[in-house]
């Protein structure tokens, strides 16, 4: 089973300009271990001191927020394509 993740520009810089990857994690958990191995400098920015996703991280799998796909335990189907955004604030 394979799934695509997105990388947006503003998290860019973290992964060394990487901006998709393709592997085999079965849900978040299992996608962010994937990513913290790949990209150490990334993990502050997707999961907090807990081991939750940031607050102002949203995930999209195939353009729906991962929310109402059942959370943090949604198994990723083959073919999946995650998007990670986060919120960027200013004024």
């Amino acid at each position: 089973m394979a799934i695509t993740v997105q990388i947006p520009t503003a998290l860019r810089r973290h992964t060394g300009g990487t901006g998709q990857i393709s592997c085999s994690a079965a849900n978040l958990h299992e996608l962010f271990s994937t990513l913290d191995e790949k990209f150490p400098d990334l993990k502050p920015h997707l999961r907090d001191e807990a081991g939750q996703v940031r607050r102002f991280l949203n995930v999209y799998v195939n353009e729906e927020d991962i929310r109402f796909l059942g959370g943090p335990a949604y198994a990723f189907q083959d073919g999946d394509e995650v998007l990670l955004v986060p919120s960027i604030a200013g004024g």
